[in-house]
């Protein structure tokens, strides 16, 4: 059987060992979604590089000023269509990562918690008498903390799917708009 200080001892190197695995866990789904997001652009200006020599070349082997705005004006909706691509793309690598992000979070609060309530209910026991109303008090608090952050977390899911659901009506406003520009020329 273990003594108080022990036991609390122990459980403060598990909360900070804890805490360092969910700090390394979000600073590797911090990373990997930054490495998505440079990749992605890389990409894009590889290939944006690319057609606008591609495009260049065409408009200065046009014969005549009507051939070469009739060139410049057949890039506009491809060039809108990339544009709304790499939009697209880029709030999928924002979204998942905050997707994973959330649950890499959630997984390690959770346990956190599991293992607080573990330490509760094992202190109690051994608690001596007449400590009762603390700590039913103490696991009142632990309770209402949980509920708190499971309101936080659930705010927080719908803030995002907003967002996400707004930027996906912007970009279809968008490319609605796109497309009629381009077909009245």
């Amino acid at each position: 059987m273990f003594s108080i200080p022990e036991q609390f001892s122990n459980a403060t190197k598990a909360n900070f060992e804890s805490q360092f695995a969910i700090f390394s866990t979000l600073t590797n789904k911090a990373f990997e979604g930054v490495e998505k997001f440079v990749d992605l652009n890389l990409n894009a200006a590889k290939a944006s590089l690319e057609e606008s020599s591609a495009t260049a070349k065409q408009l200065l082997a046009a014969k005549d000023p009507q051939e070469f705005f009739s060139l410049a004006t057949a890039q506009a909706q491809p060039a809108a269509e990339k544009t709304l691509a790499y939009g697209r793309h880029l709030a999928s690598i924002a979204s998942s990562t905050g997707a994973e992000f959330s649950k890499a979070a959630e997984t390690q609060i959770a346990e956190t918690n599991r293992k607080v309530i573990s330490l509760v209910d094992e202190v109690s026991k051994n608690a001596p008498a007449g400590t009762e109303n603390a700590v039913a008090a103490f696991k009142s608090a632990i309770g209402n903390a949980n509920a708190g952050y499971e309101q936080f977390a659930k705010t927080a899911k719908q803030a995002v799917e907003s967002l996400e659901s707004n930027l996906n009506q912007a970009v279809n406003q968008f490319t609605a708009a796109a497309s009629k520009a381009t077909a009245k020329k």
